[in-house]
């Protein structure tokens, strides 16, 4: 069986103050690596998805377009008050020409309908646009990872079933991520069980936002200057 591994969850340069992987890149070194094809999941945004595909044609791999949109359980013409607002991540991929032309729908509403500090969809919008989309249980930052944080496994594994039940059961993954952290060594158990409680496919992911290894101070950088901190 050949061996292989594919980014399905990576931020670009367009992930503002947050990526800081440049396009070429990431595909010059996906190319060189021999991946068979390599994906674009920015923060909220679609703004690479053309410098992307077209970058990624040239080197003779497959572009995998996607977003991690930033998604609310409740509704998203809901205005609260900051400290009482839940903005979750939900990582999603076109699986076909359908679910790139509802990427650009959600993407779009995102910001006409849902702009409330971050563009923002919800369960309403997700089901009007599905066709021919791929999704993700998330990073720590989704609404199913937070649950899982907060204690209550049932509510993950709930909510986790609605998205499943929206996308269709071959359409959701459960995604396990492992950067070392604490926090997902508590929570990649449970998504383990809830992925063979609901018979959801499992992903593994790495949540790429740098090219190299040596780019990681310079990725650091930026954060501070995100986050105003040192």
């Amino acid at each position: 069986m050949a061996t292989s591994f594919v980014h399905l969850h990576l931020h670009t340069e367009y992930s503002m103050l947050d990526g800081a992987a440049r396009v070429g890149d990431v595909i010059a070194t996906a190319a060189a690596d021999g991946q068979p094809a390599v994906g674009i999941t920015d923060h909220g945004n679609m703004y690479g998805v053309l410098d992307f595909y077209s970058a990624a044609r040239d080197a003779g791999i497959k572009p995998i377009i996607g977003m991690e949109a930033y998604f609310v359980t409740a509704s998203r013409f809901d205005r609260p008050r900051r400290d009482e607002h839940d903005i979750f991540h939900l990582t999603l991929l076109a699986a076909n020409d359908a679910g790139y032309r509802n990427l650009m729908k959600l993407s779009s509403l995102a910001y006409l309908e849902g702009f409330f500090y971050k563009p923002r969809i919800d369960f309403e919008l997700l089901e009007r646009h599905c066709e021919g989309l791929l999704a993700t249980s998330g990073c720590l930052g989704s609404a199913v990872c937070q649950q899982l944080l907060a204690g209550d496994e049932a509510g993950g594994r709930d909510l986790a079933a609605r998205f499943q039940d929206v996308l269709g059961r071959e359409q959701f993954f459960i995604e396990l991520q492992d950067h070392g952290l604490a926090d997902q060594a508590r929570v990649n158990p449970a998504l383990v069980r809830i992925a063979r409680e609901l018979d959801a496919p499992l992903l593994a992911t790495n949540d790429s936002h740098y090219t190299h290894r040596e780019d990681a101070e310079a990725h650091d950088a930026l954060l501070c200057v995100q986050t105003a901190s040192t």
